[in-house]
C-alpha cells in the first residue's frame, strides 16, 4: 500500500503546526515587550509623536498572534480531513504563510519607520498579505465544504 497522500498530509500538517508555535512564540514576546515599553513608561513609544508606532506595533502584534493560530487550525483541519495533499493544498499553505509574514511584517516595518506622522513604506505589505490571506482561507473553505477528498 503506498502511504504517500498520508506523507503529505503529515508533512502539510507539521510544517504549519511548527510555524504556528514559533510564530506565537515571537509574537508573544513582541506583546511582552510591547507591555514592558509601556509599563517603563519609555518615552520614544509613549510620546505623542510615537502614537503611529504604537497603533502599527500593536497591529503586528495581534495580527501575528491571530495568524499563528490560524496556522494551528489549517494543520488541525487537514489532520481531521485527511485527503491527499494537491497543487492547490500546497497554494493555500503557500498563501497563507506569505501572509503571516506579510501582514504582521508590514504593520511591524510599517511602526519602525514614521514618515512625518504616517506609517512608513513597509506598511504596503499589508494589503498584498491581506490578499494571500483571503486567498488561502477560500481555498481551504472551498476545499471543507466541498468536501473533497482527493
Amino acid at each position: 500500500m503506498n502511504d504517500q497522500p498520508s506523507r503529505d498530509v503529515n508533512t502539510l500538517v507539521t510544517r504549519h503546526l511548527q510555524f504556528a508555535w514559533w510564530s506565537l512564540l515571537c509574537f508573544v514576546i513582541l506583546g511582552i515587550t510591547l507591555e514592558a515599553l509601556h509599563g517603563f513608561k519609555i518615552d520614544w513609544y509613549l510620546g505623542q509623536t510615537s502614537q503611529m508606532r504604537r497603533l502599527m506595533w500593536t497591529l503586528a502584534h495581534a495580527h501575528g498572534t491571530l495568524l499563528a493560530l490560524v496556522h494551528a487550525a489549517f494543520a488541525f483541519t487537514y489532520f481531521a480531513l485527511p485527503t491527499q495533499v494537491t497543487p492547490r493544498h500546497r497554494l493555500a499553505s503557500v498563501l497563507l504563510m506569505a501572509s503571516s509574514v506579510l501582514l504582521p511584517g508590514g504593520f511591524f516595518l510599517g511602526g519602525t519607520f514614521i514618515l512625518e506622522g504616517d506609517p512608513g513604506l513597509g506598511i504596503w505589505l499589508v494589503p498584498i498579505g491581506g490578499v494571500c490571506l483571503v486567498a488561502a482561507v477560500s481555498l481551504t473553505a472551498v476545499d471543507v465544504v466541498g468536501g473533497r477528498r482527493s
